[in-house]
């Protein structure tokens, strides 16, 4: 399209800005006067991780965006967080880098100037990694405020909106920043926290158009954290209850790249799942399950639910994603240029893919006849492409018989309009021959052939148009990342496993002292059983009252004192200190401290350290007690027959003895395995103190010396102590 047009429409219809309330941004309006009136299409990107040490990522940006997208016209780009890295070479130390900074500007700069948008449709925001070790937004290591787009052009508020207008419809798209207010270096910045304020002026500017617009209004959300990183707000609300009181169309985020699975989705419906394990967890894709009876009457409960779409990253996959909303439903097309550079892009948006469209709603705009007729009329597809498109076909295939066989194939007329910002293709069709209760019964594949003679094919896509949608699961990746509600898990798994060992450690203990039950080795050979042995491994622990002691005091030093002390901001003289409820940090004004900032955030630092070092250290140590009583009693047993042996010998051979034993008590291959998992873990925890000693500039002696020793003294001690039969 040439730019002229576009500079000339925004002149024109211009962007009208009006104020929105308190601590949100600015509220825009874009008039598009240009076809098809019918439906407007955005570009998503996301985790772009422009680094110092991989210059490749802004280089490839540079080089592939603009031009793309030129060819794409996108009504907005939309950047979802984390555009640049903010870590060191070794990945160990995060903060920010103003280097990488000046370099995500320039490089927006470029794309910008060659894909002939304005500057106004760009919109940015900051991720976990943009915040790395910020303590006061606005501060003088705030780079996301000077050099992101949103900062330069004055959208300071943690909630930015703007909507897209055409003749039919209105489209409101609306950003949140819930990174947190204090930022604190990787790793414990891992989670949103949206607060009370951020969901108040988020409510308000999802409702701004409830009672002002004659037009049917489609809502979308975009930011950075998925849900299931995201926190409640003190108050106890959170980001999926607003959403869910709107029925936005899609909430649109970034952050957890594609390492975890490409099917990164989640669809919310309201129910009752505060009241169940949907608080913590969610085991499909979709929340509940599909209800047949509509209720169309005037009077019925308006259909709360949304989909959740993570978008996969530029950092290592070079994705981006289409988006768009045709007469109001939503689809998207998300793009790699892993495979090379794309000269032509299809994005079908009528009918909706089964797998990913809002199924109560579609089911009830279907059977209420709530829709025009002339939305299922026809089949229609954006077609974007470098060179001029010769031929668009849409293909239709039955899979009832178990076979894919073809039943329309039909060739797509391009939308006449002279002023067209994208080319829309349309193809009529008997929607009504397509009504099935199978939501995968039927196909899509679209094809199209420009004027080189090369040829673009979709997947093939499952469609419904009476509003049933397939059921999808996730890979196990995929549910831990998606499904668990992690703010809420926190502290029940971490106090599981602190009653668990603490269990562990005083039943055996408890069975010493008051029923005086003593279980030994003896005892469960004579009498085998899982309660026995356990009990008796448990005791031998307890014997050894040092390492026992010393258990219970470290469990109890893990609740009641800091782990360790840390710089947490990018500069400064300031330390802080950690414990399993988050970090106190020194208040902006240092006249007082904030208590439990980061919180779930340490979990990865918490979790880990007791699932994967404490338990499996109090196991071992448990082990190698074990180990000692059981070559105690051998030893015993040998001396016994060791002494017979020598007197039968005697009597038959004369002065001649021999020990005629399986048993070679100087082996004890069992402890020395025992004591390579003690190395193991050992090992575990140097590694987790080393990312920790560089990640927060600590130093070993004096900033974490209980953390960091206790660990490897009591599994040297056990060692120690358990290395005689004594």
């Amino acid at each position: 399209m040439n730019i002229v047009v576009v500079v000339a429409i925004v002149i024109l219809y211009g962007i009208s800005c009006s104020p929105v309330g308190a601590g949100a941004g600015n509220e825009r309006v874009i008039h598009v006067e240009e076809g098809p009136d019918s439906v407007i299409w955005v570009v998503q990107l996301s985790d772009l991780h422009f680094s110092v040490h991989n210059p490749n990522r802004a280089f490839e940006f540079n080089k592939l965006m603009g031009s793309t997208l030129s060819m794409i016209n996108p009504s907005l780009v939309l950047i979802t967080g984390d555009l640049t890295d903010g870590k060191s070479e070794d990945l160990l130390t995060m903060k920010q880098n103003e280097d990488e900074w000046v370099e995500y500007q320039n490089v927006m700069d470029t794309v910008i100037d060659r894909s002939g948008l304005n500057k106004s449709l760009f919109f940015d925001l900051r991720g976990n990694h943009d915040n790395f070790g910020v303590p006061v937004i606005g501060g003088s290591f705030d780079f996301f405020s000077k050099y992101s787009i949103n900062g330069q052009l004055g959208r300071t508020g943690s909630v930015n909106s703007v909507t897209i207008e055409t003749q039919e419809r209105k489209h409101l798209f609306v950003g949140i920043d819930s990174t947190m207010s204090a930022g604190l270096r990787g790793p414990t910045n891992l989670f949103g926290h949206p607060t009370d304020q951020l969901l108040k002026d988020l409510d308000l500017e999802l409702s701004h158009w409830d009672s002002q617009s004659e037009k049917p209004v489609t809502k979308i959300s975009f930011g950075h954290f998925p849900l299931s990183f995201s926190t409640p707000s003190s108050s106890g609300r959170t980001l999926e209850d607003v959403f869910l009181k709107h029925s936005i169309a899609a909430y649109l985020c970034g952050h957890l790249h594609t390492k975890f699975g490409k099917n990164l989705k989640r669809h919310h419906q309201l129910g009752d799942h505060f009241l169940s394990l949907q608080k913590f967890f969610q085991f499909n894709i979709h929340q509940s399950s599909f209800e047949s009876n509509v209720n169309c009457s005037l009077g019925a409960r308006p259909i709360q639910e949304f989909w959740e779409w993570e978008m996969g990253d530029w950092r290592k996959n070079r994705v981006f994603r289409i988006l768009a909303i045709d007469r109001g439903y939503v689809s998207y097309v998300d793009v790699d240029f892993k495979s090379g550079t794309k000269h032509a892009i299809i994005l079908p948006t009528f009918p909706l893919d089964s797998r990913f469209m809002l199924t109560s709603l579609c089911h009830h705009n279907y059977e209420c006849q709530s829709v025009l007729p002339s939305s299922y009329e026809t089949i229609r597809a954006l077609v974007f492409s470098v060179s001029p498109v010769m031929s668009v076909v849409a293909r239709v295939y039955d899979s009832r018989s178990g076979n894919i066989v073809l039943v329309i194939e039909a060739n797509m007329i391009k939308h006449a309009d002279n002023n067209s910002r994208g080319d829309l293709y349309v193809a009529p069709w008997n929607y009504k021959a397509f009504e099935d209760a199978s939501p995968d019964r039927f196909w899509l594949q679209i094809e199209a052939n420009d004027i080189m003679g090369r040829s673009t094919l979709t997947e093939l896509r499952p469609f419904s148009i009476n509003g049933h949608s397939v059921k999808l699961s996730w890979s196990w990746k995929e549910f831990l990342v998606m499904g668990c509600q992690w703010a809420a898990l926190y502290y029940p798994l971490f106090c599981s496993a602190l009653c668990f060992m603490f269990f562990f450690l005083l039943l055996p203990k408890a069975l010493l002292v008051f029923p005086k039950r003593i279980y030994t080795y003896k005892n469960f050979v004579a009498n085998k059983g899982l309660a026995n042995g356990v009990l008796w491994v448990l005791q031998e622990l307890c014997r050894v009252r040092t390492v026992w002691f010393g258990w219970i005091g470290y469990l109890f030093y893990l609740i009641l004192f800091p782990w360790f002390i840390g710089q947490v901001f990018t500069e400064g003289e300031n330390m802080a200190y950690m414990t399993y409820m988050g970090w106190a940090i020194e208040t902006s004004n240092g006249k007082g401290k904030h208590e439990y900032v980061g919180s779930p955030d340490i979990m990865v630092v918490v979790l880990p350290h007791l699932l994967f070092v404490v338990l499996p250290a109090i196991l071992v140590t448990s082990a190698v007690t074990a180990e000692r009583a059981i070559y105690r009693e051998q030893m015993l047993a040998f001396s016994g027959k060791k002494k017979d042996d020598i007197d039968l010998n005697s009597r038959i051979n004369g002065n001649q003895s021999r020990i005629p034993s399986n048993f070679h008590p100087g082996k004890r291959r069992i402890r020395k395995l025992l004591c390579v998992i003690c190395l193991a873990i050992c090992w575990k925890h140097f590694m987790n103190c080393r990312t920790l000693i560089k990640a927060y500039e600590m130093n070993p002696l004096l900033h974490f010396l209980g953390y960091g020793l206790s660990i490897p003294l009591l599994l040297a001690y056990a060692i120690s102590e358990t290395r005689s039969a004594q």
